[in-house]
């Protein structure tokens, strides 16, 4: 790709920008080197942010120079990164949609012109790639939502937005992973905690993972919600060709 560009961003970090556009292909590039760093162990990287076209790499100037960095990374780029893994990992997330767990639902089917069913099965009808992380511990930037429910933010945030909610903000959705201020129309909620201080890796989800939304009642959230409160709930996770 050869509008790759690796430039230096302070003391202590370095950062590759691939373009401005957001794309998959793009995200698969940046998920495939963050894999090859992790794999190769590189002395001195400290950190590695993916964003949406970057990935900002924090390193110890003590350790590695930015000229060493640098010259390692212009040698990975090289590397054919479109393929990728050529597989995905999908985290089947559950959702209890609308009622007191969704009370923007009407709003949003609304908006769309369309019956709160016919929201939770577009919503529910496909796998969005996590572009990347940020805001809160463990928010995820998705890619995907159907054009037919983009809905605009609260023109009034609310002061408290409960961990687990599943909102729709402009043209992306998300889960709120704390308790947090917020003006997204909340849909759902689900019983999964995607971030959890007390767990050996906190952060349930990377970035170039996929999240698949499953509709359950009510009864099914509040089993699986007692089960991630006492950490017996394990997401099922499923392994595709990309």
């Amino acid at each position: 790709m050869e509008n790759i560009k690796i430039v230096a961003a302070g003391d202590s970090s370095l950062l590759i920008e691939f373009g401005n556009e957001i794309n998959e292909e793009i995200n698969r590039m940046i998920t495939t080197i963050v894999q090859l760093m992790r794999d190769q162990q590189i002395e001195g990287v400290v950190d590695l942010i993916p964003a949406f076209c970057s990935l900002l790499i924090n390193y110890d100037p003590r350790i590695v120079s930015y000229e060493k960095m640098r010259k390692r990374m212009q040698a990975l780029v090289k590397i054919d990164l479109k393929g990728g893994s050529g597989r995905k990992r999908v985290f089947e997330i559950p959702v209890c949609y609308g009622g007191q767990y969704g009370p923007d639902m009407e709003t949003i089917a609304s908006h769309a012109g369309l019956s709160e069913e016919e929201v939770i099965r577009i919503h529910s009808s496909r796998d969005y790639l996590i572009y990347m992380l940020g805001f809160l511990p463990g928010f995820c930037y998705l890619g995907g939502l159907d054009e037919r429910i983009h809905t605009p933010r609260l023109a009034n945030p609310r002061v408290k937005i409960a961990a687990g909610s599943v909102g729709i903000g402009g043209s992306q959705t998300g889960i709120y992973p704390l308790d947090s201020p917020g003006g997204w129309q909340l849909m759902g909620m689900t019983p999964v905690k995607t971030y959890d201080p007390s767990r050996e890796k906190p952060i349930l989800l990377e970035a170039g993972d996929y999240i698949r939304f499953i509709p359950v009642e009510e009864a099914e959230y509040l089993r699986i919600k007692e089960a991630a409160d006492q950490n017996r709930y394990q997401c099922t996770v499923r392994e595709e060709e990309v």
